[in-house]
């Protein structure tokens, strides 16, 4: 029987004054003591205050089971077992004085509990009952043992009893777990304490960089990053509505934004950038800046590096895993990383092999997904992904672009005042500024450096051309003395330094990698010793390959066992120098359709002699694809020697490519890259469509590579062709403004040239040019900053204000007051156009809603546009200006709704009229009957086709333009118009 069942025969009011008998009543207070606490001193029948003995417990217990078995319903056991059961109850009662606890542990253990500590202290009290017998017993002491409980918690000791014990135990908890604080700090303490050490060890780590060629004459060879860094832009493309007609822009512009604000707006980045960009020394910023301000914990990852090891590593081995000395708390970087607190800065997708990009791929995509809301930055080549690689993990990607004119000469004082040698520092800003194929080296920080060392090295004398310049920075660079103190000399000419550098380089260069480990190192150096009779008697391969570490300053270790170049520019020039000789050219060739090959291609080229030239340039060209066409014309720069017919063919295959005549051959011709920008001509000897061409193709190119595109488009500045300048003109928006503006559109012939300004940057550029007599503003413009923005508004003649919900009150363009033509288009706001009157426009456009109010004062107007809203009144004499000398009116859709032609023959001036969106009758058809000087008519056919027997014959008109028409829909207007040339349209 369930104790609530039994619950339901024994009332409450028997059982707890028989439960209250089996206890003496206990004093007040707290009940401290240990004597009048425990049970066994409290049962009435056990020590000095016993009132009870065994035979009244027996009477209690008889109770008990004589109100269960008088109870309606079953009786819970056979009756012939009334007094075993009777005995069995007693004797657990009695078991209550042999309980050592208190009250107050008795009601902490339950009801339940309390009847089981009674049960296993009498074993024996249910010998030979029944099973119902035994389940009414264990029933029957759970229920009592429940009114015992609640029995305790009513006695006047138990409440300060139960007071005192959490207040004891809480005071013991506590102290545990101060002691147990004290022996094991808190995670987030340990953290920060690591973090503390972590991260001025990185900011120290990575505030040093190489400028290359200080370190020639006992200089330092490391240099703050303070003192050397040059922030340079990154670009990206965001797309932007469609162009309007006459509009000269693309559908994409260019944002530009510092390097070092890439993570700025967005958390994840994927920057792209040609060989010595400067991606790597962003890296470095980017954590040496996180590390000072706090902000973020960094993590630079140098991919060569990760690779090696063959798993990429889990955040809990970044450290390790670029061999970071300090050993973090354990779960320190997933915490980290959990906590969106990282800056992961993965550098050198590029530098890995193919086969691995994607293993890399599902690394970081794992990372990205496991560690949501830190930021990450993964840096490559340009052509090394495709485009879209990392789009689905939300990457945005940016481009470094070349260092600009300006940033050129900030490099140039920075590097001459690092190495203390100022007396050169005005003549190479000369020469870069007039030498244009020096100036076309110098786009990004390693060849600065090596164009200023080797400036200073040569007293003032540089060589020209890329190969040129690549043997002098090897001489240069190969002839440093071991400067390093405590180690071993090994002499090592020149020509046995580039004997086995060349080999590393190859062996790299066929690799993929930019990085190997230093024991397969020591073995090629191993096996070029008995064939470099220089080196073969100065040591062993690792001597000697330590040797070229230290003194070529071609070769460092980032880390513990490996070996790379400075710069992949160095391991491409000399693995293509090795192949060469060594008469690889089938390997080159066969790696033409690879583009991290194209420099290997190039320098090859200018390493072979003449007949291997010729072989190599007719493999490219064997292809017959666009890109290698055009490589091989790139090649030629180098091939100062070469088979006559090999060059024809290699130009006439460009030929075809270049100059494109049309702006389809113009975007086939962008596709093959960055590497056409160094092919595209200058403007002498082109045909305007030639020229066009040429500009729409570097103006595509920009993003990929805006200096070599702007070196483009600035030979094309003085062009006169209209489409031409249009070109140059639409290509604003791709460019930092003012340099823009400054370099091309402020040399322009400004004749029939809009100038469109859409940003705060362009009005700002405007400012600083000549003036110009035709300008349009695109988008929300004050008038306020629009005047500010013109110097000279008396040299404005033609305004364009498109789309712009700022525009209202019209009477700010008065300043305007040479002006001639106006055109107000998608400016709902705007009102006022009758107070112009005064600048006596001849030409007014009011297009796509703009209001109409005040338009029949405008009685100088020659020229007239309206669409896009009714005219007001019934006859076209109420609301256009009755004085004007119209000799053009456009009237678009609706405009004509509530007036038709009524009265239009009052402007007998009018020569050409165009009428769109209207429905011809035979009254309105008298108008145009009557006006004798219209010559020029532009309709759409749909409004006329049904009524062209009923209008009357228009003999005076020349010249119809028909909207919406074919060539066969003109022989049944003859008559309508006998003495008319018909154009469909």
């Amino acid at each position: 029987m369930e104790p609530a069942v039994l619950g339901g025969k024994l009332a409450s009011s028997l059982v707890a004054p028989l439960v209250k008998k089996l206890f003496v009543t206990g004093g007040p207070g707290a009940g401290l003591v240990d004597r009048p606490v425990r049970l066994n001193r409290l049962v009435s029948f056990r020590g000095e205050q016993r009132h009870l003995g065994e035979a009244e417990v027996r009477r209690l217990a008889e109770r008990l089971v004589g109100a269960s078995l008088d109870s309606p319903g079953e009786p819970p056991f056979p009756p012939d077992e009334t007094e075993a059961v009777t005995d069995a109850l007693m004797v657990r009662l009695l078991a209550l004085g042999d309980l050592d606890m208190d009250d107050v542990q008795a009601v902490r253990l339950g009801h339940r509990e309390l009847a089981g500590q009674l049960r296993r202290r009498t074993p024996s009290a249910t010998g030979g009952l029944s099973a119902d017998a035994c389940y009414f017993l264990d029933s029957v002491t759970e229920w009592a043992c429940l009114h015992i409980l609640e029995f305790f918690t009513r006695r006047s000791t138990f409440v300060a009893r139960t007071l005192v014990e959490q207040t004891r135990g809480q005071a013991e908890l506590i102290a545990k777990v101060d002691e147990l604080i004290a022996r094991v700090p808190r995670p987030d303490a340990r953290d920060t304490a690591f973090e503390r050490r972590y991260l001025p060890y990185v900011a120290e780590q990575h505030n040093r960089i190489t400028i290359y060629g200080i370190d020639l004459r006992d200089s330092p060879d490391r240099w703050p990053l303070e003192v050397a860094y040059l922030s340079l832009e990154a670009t990206t493309e965001e797309e932007r509505t469609a162009a309007l007609p006459g509009e000269y822009a693309d559908s994409e512009h260019t944002v530009r934004l510092a390097a070092e604000d890439a993570l700025r707006t967005r958390d994840r980045v994927l920057l792209r950038g040609d060989a010595g960009s400067g991606k790597t020394t962003l890296v470095q910023w980017l954590a040496v800046t996180a590390a000072r301000d706090g902000d973020r914990v960094p993590y630079v990852l140098p991919l060569r590096t990760l690779t090696r090891a063959g798993t990429l590593p889990s955040p809990a081995a970044f450290l390790a895993a670029v061999g970071c000395p300090l050993t973090p708390p354990e779960g320190w970087a997933e915490r980290v990383l959990s906590a969106g607190r990282g800056l992961v800065l993965v550098d050198g997708l590029d530098e890995i092999p193919d086969a691995e990009r994607h293993r890399t791929r599902d690394w970081l995509r794992a990372l990205i997904r496991a560690f949501p809301g830190n930021r990450w930055l993964l840096t490559s080549r340009p052509t090394a992904v495709r485009a879209d690689w990392l789009a689905a993990e939300g990457f945005r990607e940016l481009a470094l672009t070349p260092m600009r004119q300006d940033d050129v000469a900030i490099f140039v004082r920075r590097w001459h005042a690092a190495a203390e040698a100022p007396e050169f520092e005005t003549r190479l800003l000369d020469s870069l500024r007039t030498k244009r194929d020096l100036a076309r080296l110098a786009t990004n920080p390693l060849m600065c450096g090596l164009i200023c060392a080797l400036h200073r090295e040569r007293r003032g004398y540089l060589p020209t051309g890329r190969k040129e310049l690549y043997d002098a920075a090897l001489t240069m660079l190969l002839a440093r003395r071991d400067r390093e103190r405590g180690m071993e000399a090994v002499e090592l000419s020149e020509e046995a330094q580039l004997e086995l550098l060349q080999r590393l380089a190859y062996a790299l260069v066929l690799s993929g990698r930019t990085e190997m480990d230093v024991e397969t190192a020591e073995g090629i150096v191993e096996r070029a010793l008995p064939s470099v009779a220089s080196a073969a008697g100065q040591g062993d391969a690792a001597t000697v390959l330590r040797a070229l570490v230290l003194r070529s300053g071609l070769l460092r270790r980032p880390g513990e066992g490996t070996l790379d170049f400075v710069h992949r520019t160095f391991q491409d020039y000399l693995g293509a120098r090795y192949a060469v000789e060594e008469g690889h050219l089938d390997v080159i060739a066969g790696h033409a359709g690879d583009t991290q090959w194209e420099d290997v291609i190039r320098m090859a080229v200018a390493h072979a002699r003449p007949g291997e030239r010729a072989v190599l340039l007719r493999r490219l060209l064997a292809e017959d694809t666009p890109r290698l066409n055009l490589l091989a014309l790139a090649c030629l720069e180098h091939a100062t020697a070469l088979d006559p017919t090999v060059r024809a063919e290699v130009e006439a295959r460009a030929g075809a490519l270049i100059p494109p005549v049309s702006t389809e051959e113009a975007k086939a011709l962008a596709k093959a890259g960055p590497l056409v920008l160094e092919l595209l001509p200058g403007p002498e000897g082109l045909t305007d469509a030639e020229a066009r061409g040429v500009t729409v193709t570097a103006s595509l190119l920009v993003e990929r590579e805006p200096g070599g595109a702007l070196a483009v488009l600035r030979r094309f500045r003085e062009h006169p062709d209209l489409n031409v300048r249009r070109q140059l003109v639409g290509t604003w928006d791709r460019f930092e403004a003012r340099e823009y503006a400054t370099e091309v559109l402020d040399h322009l012939d400004r004749t029939n040239l809009f100038l469109t300004c859409r940003t705060p940057a362009q009005r700002a550029a405007l400012t600083a040019m000549r003036p110009w007599t035709q300008l349009w503003f695109h988008g929300p413009h004050a008038v306020t900053d629009i005047l500010a923005c013109v110097p000279e508004p008396g040299a404005v003649e033609d305004l364009f204000l498109l789309n712009n919900p700022e525009l209202a009150e019209l009477d700010p363009l008065l300043a305007f007051d040479s002006l001639r033509r106006l055109t107000l288009a998608d400016c709902e706001v705007a009102r006022g156009v009758g107070r112009l009157s005064g600048l006596r426009l001849d030409s007014v456009s009011l297009l796509d809603g703009s209001d109409l109010t005040g338009l029949n004062e405008l009685d100088s107007l020659q020229h007239l546009s309206i669409s896009g809203r009714r005219l007001p009144g019934t006859r076209l004499t109420d609301s256009l200006p009755v004085g004007a000398p119209l000799r053009h009116l456009y009237l678009g859709p609706r405009t004509t709704e509530g007036t038709g032609l009524r009265d239009l023959s009052h402007w007998d001036t009018i020569k050409h009229l165009s009428l769109t969106g209207y429905r011809a009758n035979p009254a309105d058809w008298e108008e145009l009957a009557r006006m004798e000087r219209l010559t020029s008519l532009e309709l759409d056919l749909a409004d006329i086709g049904g009524s062209i027997d009923a209008l009357p014959a228009l003999p005076g008109v020349r010249a119809v333009r028909l909207l919406g028409a074919s060539l066969r829909d003109t022989h049944g207007l003859t008559a309508l118009f006998p003495h008319a040339r018909i154009i469909p349209v």
